[in-house]
C-alpha cells in the first residue's frame, strides 16, 4: 500500500428514533462499522476516504468480526485486491467504498465522473413501515401522509389484514412489500393475489432463499423482487425466471464495485432494479445513490429511521432523497 496511506476502525451505535421490526427480529440502535482512509495530498494537506457498512447477523456476520477483518488486510491497494483478498460482505463494503471517497477527492473530482456513471440526482425512495398489527401499521401509514412510496414490513400469517388496512389507510400510496422470507409457499398465492388487489408494485423475497424455485412454477400476481437470493453478480443468471427484480445493496454485494457490476448484469438480464441498504447512518447510504441511478424502486430511507445522524447528512425531504454533498462522501 502507499507508504503514506493509513486506515482507522471504529464499531459505531447509533440509536433509532423507534424500534425496526422485520420477520426476523427487532432492533433499536443502527451498529456500524466505519472505516477512515488518510492520505498525504500532494500540496502536503491530509485526505481522509471514508466508509460504512452494517454487519448483518442474517449472514453470520458480527460488528467485532466485520471490524477485525478490515484490521487484517489493512489500507487496500486497489479495489482490485479487496475482490481478490476478501469475500463479498459487510467489511469489503466499507473499505471498498472508504478507497472509492479517498480516490474521488485525491483527485478532485466527484465519484461519479471518476466512474463515468450517471451524476446521481434526486429520487423518490421508500418509506418503510416496521411490522406490526394491521391497525399499528395503517396508524404509521397515516403519519406518513407527506411520503408517497411506503414499504411494509410483512411476517406471513395476518399480512393479508397488514396489506388491506395500509391500503385503505393510504389509497394515495404507491406501496411495495417486503416478507424477508417469512412465506411459505401455501401462503404464496393467496398473499399475492392479496398483494395484487391492494395494487402493490412489488413483493420482496417472499420465500426462503434455496427454497425459492417454485417461484418459476407459479403465477405471480405481482413482480417479486430477489433480496436474500442475490449477493453478487454471479446470482443474477439463476434470477431469470424466478424473480423479476433484484435488490442491491452494498453491504451484500461487498461493495459499490461489485455492486455497479451487478446493476450492468441485472440491467442485460432485463431485470428490474432496487436500490437498496441496512438500516445505517448517511455516510451507508451515499455510495447507493450511484446505483439508485438505474433502479425503479430506491429504498434508501436508513437516515429516516435513526434518532440523530451524521452531520453532514444526506437530505430527506418529503420522500426525496437528495445526492449527497461531497464532505460526506463521493
Amino acid at each position: 500500500m502507499p507508504t503514506n496511506r493509513t486506515i482507522h476502525v471504529a464499531i459505531e451505535a447509533w440509536p433509532l428514533a423507534t424500534p425496526f421490526v422485520i420477520a426476523r427480529g427487532a432492533k433499536t440502535q443502527a451498529c456500524v462499522v466505519t472505516v477512515t482512509l488518510r492520505q498525504h495530498a500532494p500540496d502536503g494537506g491530509i485526505v481522509e476516504g471514508r466508509g460504512e457498512c452494517v454487519p448483518y447477523a442474517r449472514y453470520g456476520e458480527t460488528p467485532e468480526a466485520t471490524l477485525a477483518a478490515i484490521e487484517a488486510i489493512g489500507a487496500p491497494i486497489s479495489h482490485a485486491d479487496l475482490l481478490r483478498t476478501l469475500p463479498a460482505g459487510a467489511a469489503r463494503n466499507a473499505l471498498d467504498c472508504a478507497l472509492f471517497d479517498l480516490e474521488a477527492k485525491l483527485a478532485g473530482v466527484p465519484i461519479a465522473v471518476l466512474l463515468k456513471r450517471p451524476q446521481p440526482g434526486a429520487r423518490e425512495t421508500c418509506f418503510t413501515l416496521s411490522l406490526d398489527t394491521p391497525e399499528a401499521m395503517a396508524a404509521a401509514a397515516r403519519r406518513a401522509g407527506n411520503l408517497s412510496l411506503l414499504k411494509l414490513k410483512l411476517g406471513g400469517v395476518g399480512d393479508e389484514a397488514r396489506m388491506r388496512a395500509v391500503r385503505a389507510a393510504r389509497p394515495d400510496a404507491r406501496l411495495v412489500g417486503d416478507a424477508n422470507e417469512a412465506w411459505t409457499v401455501d401462503l404464496l398465492h393467496p398473499l399475492l393475489t392479496v398483494a395484487a388487489d391492494c395494487g402493490f408494485e412489488t413483493i420482496e423475497q417472499p420465500l426462503p432463499a434455496g427454497d425459492d424455485d417454485v417461484l418459476a412454477e407459479l403465477p405471480r400476481a405481482v413482480p417479486v423482487c430477489a433480496d436474500e437470493s442475490a449477493h453478487v453478480t454471479a446470482d443474477i443468471a439463476s434470477l431469470v425466471g424466478r424473480y423479476d427484480a433484484v435488490n442491491i445493496k452494498l453491504d451484500k454485494a461487498g461493495g459499490l464495485t461489485e455492486a455497479l457490476a451487478m446493476a450492468d448484469a441485472a440491467r442485460a438480464s432485463g431485470l428490474d432494479i432496487m436500490a437498496g441498504s441496512m438500516v445505517s447512518t448517511s455516510l451507508g447510504v451515499a455510495p447507493a445513490l450511484l446505483i439508485a441511478q438505474y433502479a425503479r424502486w430506491i429504498d434508501l430511507d436508513g437516515p429516516l429511521l435513526l434518532a440523530r445522524d451524521r452531520d453532514p447528512r444526506i437530505t430527506i425531504r418529503d420522500g426525496i432523497i437528495e445526492p449527497p454533498a461531497r464532505a460526506l462522501w463521493g
